[in-house]
């Protein structure tokens, strides 16, 4: 890796999420991040959830972002290497990113090895034990008969049952953040070791909780919640040799769980 550049990794942004003047200043405070880091960056992963609700057409994307968007734009046209993972909020993400972006679309886990560590790549929904009510919503959410048929709603009305949705969310609500429930009943925690059993893996890499976590789980093993951009504003960093789970505003370090 060149000596300066680094690859980052974001999740759980929420863009979009109701009141939308609370979503306008987080996406400033993200181009803002974006700036910063712009001039070290190798490559982005997008983990998911970075829109509260994303619909696509195939000439209709849903309004608003443009900020963000345009931040993209530029650093695809700079060289860097964009990874979009769809979440459980903007699942419905086909070819719009890649065609007019050049960012990579990922639907499902991808293990990758990256400058000679070995990662596992997931939003982190759904994974694991367990959790049958969700995992029946993720079906039905991904189910292309189901799209399809969503897809032919007027782009007014489709939109508009998003931001309904939005305004349902408990963070919408104001409702406080996630607790951390123990790397024995955490569905993520438990996948990934379950995982190991195939082999080694340096890093998972997940978002979806909303809690940023870095926890050694085996020997030169680690699993990472990115946390989010509503609580936390967490970003993870890898420079080539080692990943950090950095805020980029709040509460600093003491924000990020570890293992003592």
């Amino acid at each position: 890796m060149r000596a300066q550049k680094k690859i980052y990794f974001i999740s759980d942004v929420h863009l979009g999420l109701y009141p939308e003047e609370k979503s306008r200043q987080r996406e400033k405070l993200l181009v803002t991040w974006i700036d910063s880091v712009k001039d070290t960056m190798e490559e982005l992963y997008l983990m998911g959830d970075i829109f509260d609700f994303w619909h696509e057409y195939k000439h209709v994307i849903p309004k608003g972002f443009t900020r963000f968007l345009g931040r993209l734009a530029e650093l695809s046209d700079r060289g860097v290497r964009i990874s979009f993972f769809s979440g459980n909020h903007d699942t419905w993400a086909y070819s719009y990113f890649r065609e007019e972006l050049g960012i990579r679309i990922y639907h499902k886990p991808i293990e990758k090895e990256i400058y000679g560590k070995k990662f596992l790549l997931a939003h982190g929904d759904g994974l694991g034990p367990g959790d049958k009510s969700y995992k029946i919503l993720k079906w039905i959410f991904r189910n292309r008969p189901l799209q399809y048929l969503f897809a032919r709603l007027h782009p007014n009305f489709a939109l508009w049952l998003g931001k309904t949705w939005s305004k349902s969310s408990r963070y919408a609500k104001g409702i406080v953040a996630e607790e951390f429930l123990g790397e024995d009943k955490e569905f993520q925690f438990l996948y990934a070791k379950d995982k190991l059993r195939e082999g080694h893996i340096d890093y998972f890499i997940f978002g979806h909780r909303h809690i940023p976590v870095d926890i050694e789980i085996a020997e030169n093993t680690r699993v990472i919640n990115l946390g989010d951009w509503i609580y936390s504003f967490t970003y993870g960093v890898f420079d080539g040799e080692e990943f950090a789970l950095k805020p980029f505003q709040g509460n600093g370090e003491n924000i990020i769980l570890k293992r003592l």
